[in-house]
């Protein structure tokens, strides 16, 4: 039985994996996903100068008035809208997806589903 230190481990593992090949530059920053049990949270990096160009997260208070619990589809779909128009405000169009090590289901797909909707290119 796999316990869930071993779980997160793995996805630790699966996400440097793919870190070797996904970075984000200065045209095409990298969109970053990481959710816990409670929130998700995205990021849009530039891993060039190592800087945060824009971010949310289901603690936002945009996104806490509009959904009451944080940690299911609807809050990855208002955090994927949120995290859109914060990148185009900084001009910010295409980006490159790094879904952290998780599986491309669930709230993860939600996230880039509204994402894509708003207008972000991946």
């Amino acid at each position: 039985m796999i316990n869930k230190i071993d779980k997160n481990e793995i996805r630790k593992r699966k996400h440097l994996r793919v870190r070797k090949n996904v970075s984000g530059t200065t045209e095409r920053p990298r969109l970053c996903v990481y959710r816990s049990n409670s929130h998700i949270y995205a990021q849009v990096i530039d891993d060039t100068t190592g800087t945060t160009l824009a971010a949310a997260s289901s603690l936002d208070k945009d996104v806490k008035s509009q959904v009451e619990n944080g940690g299911n589809i609807d809050a990855a779909k208002e955090v994927g809208k949120l995290i859109a128009n914060r990148a185009q405000e900084k001009k910010i169009t295409e980006v490159v997806f790094d879904r952290g090590g998780y599986v491309y289901h669930g709230r993860v797909a939600a996230l880039a589903e509204a994402a894509r909707e708003a207008g972000l290119q991946f």
